[in-house]
């Protein structure tokens, strides 16, 4: 375990992330992790130190934790997860004493006021409602198509529909015909409706202190829900002051001071940007980890820094590495999805295995033979990681990984 400096901020990570502890650990920071009951056997047997929490319920006891916190000399509260994000502004808005940042919570967790307060400041989104029943979504699917002057017997324009409230893909189906709508649970309502933007889809990951960005990675996505890949392509690449433009304007529409976002765009043809969504969390796919391989600094360390109030602008500037310049080459990944609906053994695919540029998977056995049919996106049974010089074989490569079969 690092020496702790009890001068610099103390930090409570909020969810359950390994990494992310491992990262705490070997940091000058004093930290703590805040989680529900069934970690606590797990922390006491590695010294970690531990709050439980059950974030699912927001009572009248949800203040408690705030001051649990505050008791302690906590400076800060970092989310990890999605749910997490909510709790993590009412803490903070105790700790910095800031009410305001509760209210940026709530704007960075419901997609619809997200999107209209994006819009107040100027910044490009599609069309969007809300759905409260089939109805809403029906109505949205023809007003939609109505106005892409679509003629009778033209395929539909997709729309997308996505939960409120929920990270990344889960809860999010693109609707095609009345027959898609029918199909969607009553309990997935009340949900956002949006039209389909047709680009090339991109993820942001910055870290921001003092209201500036200090670090700025562009993660391209090969295929939606299945591969991603950092540093993005040169192709990619040209747009950055574009994006770094378009994220400042996130920055200052959302009044955000500190810490990390995690946006995503889609770029047309005639390379306009688009506002998708963002997130005020570390990226599934373990971006953070493709960080690390790419450029050997630890990402969790670098949310730390741009959480901690007390991080010197010094101490900011000697930790980032440069954008691009300093990355050692391209690491990617894929979410692997059995392709058949009955499987009985993992078996990595020869070609991904003997490719110059695989490294490990983090693949187990299948638990059950009947593959359940994916709903929406779907969560996927685990990641398998590359690393590579050449930007345009690592795309190629992890596009090939969707023919293979890795459960058979």
């Amino acid at each position: 375990m690092m020496n702790k400096d009890p001068n610099k901020g103390y930090v409570a990570l909020l969810g359950w992330c390994l990494n992310a502890i491992d990262a705490a650990e070997k940091f000058d920071r004093r930290y703590v992790v805040v989680a529900p009951d069934w970690a606590e056997d797990y922390c006491t047997e590695h010294n970690i130190p531990y709050i439980p929490w059950n974030f699912e319920r927001l009572n009248d006891r949800s203040m408690e934790i705030a001051q649990t916190l505050k008791d302690k000399g906590v400076d800060v509260a970092i989310p990890l997860y999605e749910e997490t994000v909510e709790w993590a502004g009412a803490i903070n808005s105790v700790l910095l004493d800031n009410p305001r940042l509760l209210g940026q919570s709530m704007l960075m967790r419901d997609k619809s006021l997200m999107k209209r307060r994006a819009q107040l400041g100027g910044i490009r989104v599609g069309i969007f409602e809300e759905a409260h029943d089939r109805r809403d979504v029906i109505h949205f699917l023809k007003r939609v198509n109505q106005t892409l002057l679509k003629l009778d017997g033209d395929p539909n324009d997709p729309i997308h529909l996505k939960a409120f409230d929920k990270a990344g893909c889960l809860g999010h189906r693109v609707i095609r015909t009345p027959d898609d709508v029918d199909a969607i649970p009553d309990e997935e309502f009340p949900a956002l409706m949006e039209s389909h933007l047709d680009g090339w889809e991109f993820a942001v990951e910055a870290w921001i202190h003092n209201g500036k960005i200090r670090f700025l990675n562009i993660s391209e996505y090969v295929t939606l829900g299945y591969s991603v890949f950092v540093p993005a392509s040169p192709e990619l690449e040209s747009l950055r002051e574009q994006i770094t433009r378009e994220v400042e304007k996130l920055i200052r529409t959302f009044d955000i001071q500190f810490g990390f976002i995690h946006p995503e765009y889609f770029i047309t043809s005639d390379e306009t940007l688009y506002f998708g969504e963002v997130a005020y969390r570390p990226p599934g796919f373990k971006v953070f980890e493709l960080l690390e391989r790419a450029y050997g600094f630890n990402a969790y360390q670098g949310l730390i820094l741009a959480f901690d109030p007390k991080t010197s602008e010094e101490e900011i500037e000697a930790f980032f590495p440069t954008e691009v310049v300093d990355a050692k080459g391209h690491a990617g990944c894929f979410g692997v999805y059995p392709r058949r609906r009955v499987v009985s053994r993992l078996e990595i695919p020869e070609a991904t295995e003997d490719h110059p540029y695989f490294e490990y998977h983090e693949l187990t056995g299948p638990l059950q033979e009947k593959v359940t049919k994916r709903n929406a996106f779907g969560t996927h049974w685990g990641l398998v990681y590359f690393f590579g010089e050449d930007p345009v074989q690592m795309r190629d490569l992890l596009k090939a990984q969707q023919e293979l079969d890795f459960y058979v």
